[in-house]
């Protein structure tokens, strides 16, 4: 009688340790769960890569060629130019690198009045509105009105009441308080800097009033309590409790507005157009009438590509001494 051969399942094949099997499924699991937040980020990553590095690239490609009004059909086709555009542009003693230093120094003076400004008059409204009061929340409420409002339809509202001869700016000052001998002209010749910085303020400070709101919130009211006690003043507590609780804030507040104020570009061209006076030629519509205007693609390229090295090498400079200043303070 022949021998019975039992089928095991381990017969002829090599024995899987135990508990392989969960352990590849919790591998997957933990996989899936890692792998979910980068694909619901995908979307914005690829939307980021169109709208702004495709463009940031092409451009960089641009300040290399000696791209003109010839060649606008097809720009690929424009000759290299290698370093001639950045040469032109940093040429201080010709006309184009002359007039560029020249919007360089505007734009520095600007940012750093309308940053400073926007700073002073938000965190002095956010400390005046840290305690309740009546009305406080309509207050506030108010404050915000110039950052909620759309930039092109305020600043088209001042560049009406900059107006010489039927703005509100003029009616005040020369009409009914009688301050200026004549009516001044806000949007050609020098005053075309205090307009365009007076505007920059306006639509700024709410932005560093919001944030110094928000960051006053997580200082412990013991602190200034205790201080009362000890006989600190109200200047005292700002100068001592407020102002160094802020700090971390104040840092990445000041490079966010130095950020978009040294880039403005919706601002001055909606109030001034499309040629901006020579006391308010910022660098952003300097580079756009460099494009635009002489239809020097190229070279305007060039001087975006300075631009953006510029604040980079701003950017670095800034959080290597913030951070090494932290890092001693600790």
């Amino acid at each position: 009688m022949p021998e019975k051969v039992i089928d095991h399942p381990t017969v002829g094949k090599e024995a899987a340790p135990q508990g392989a099997a969960p352990a590849r499924r919790r591998l997957r699991g933990r996989f899936g769960r890692n792998a979910l937040p980068y694909l619901l980020l995908l979307p914005a990553l690829l939307a980021e890569l169109l709208i702004h590095l495709v463009p940031m690239v092409t451009g960089i490609v641009m300040a290399f060629k000696q791209l003109t009004q010839f060649f606008i059909r097809d720009w690929s086709s424009a000759p290299w130019s290698g370093f001639d555009n950045f040469k032109v542009a940093l040429e201080f003693n010709a006309p184009v690198g002359k007039a560029l230093l020249h919007s360089f120094w505007v734009t520095c003076m600007f940012t750093v009045l309308s940053v400073g400004l926007s700073w002073l008059i938000g965190v002095t409204a956010s400390i005046f509105t840290q305690d309740a009061f009546r009305g406080r929340g309509l207050l506030r409420a108010a404050f915000m009105l110039p950052y909620a409002l759309p930039v092109f339809a305020a600043v088209i509202t001042w560049s009406f009441m900059f107006q010489r001869d039927t703005g509100l700016i003029n009616h005040v000052l020369h009409d009914q308080l009688h301050l200026t001998d004549d009516k001044p002209f806000w949007l050609i010749g020098d005053n075309s800097f205090w307009a365009l910085l007076t505007v920059s303020v306006w639509k700024s400070w709410p932005f560093a009033f919001l944030t110094l709101t928000a960051g006053l919130q997580n200082i412990p009211r013991e602190l200034y309590e205790a201080a009362a006690l000890d006989g600190a003043g109200v200047w005292q507590q700002i100068r001592r409790i407020t102002l160094p609780s802020l700090r971390p804030v104040n840092l990445v507040l000041v490079l966010v507005l130095f950020l978009w104020t040294f880039n403005d570009f919706n601002t001055p061209f909606v109030l001034f157009g499309k040629s901006a006076p020579q006391a308010a030629d910022l660098i952003s519509i300097h580079i756009y009438q460099s494009s635009f205007i002489t239809w020097n693609f190229g070279q305007g390229s060039a001087m975006s590509v300075l631009l953006l090295l510029f604040l980079l090498l701003v950017t670095a400079v800034y959080l290597f001494a913030t951070n090494r200043r932290r890092g001693e303070a600790e």
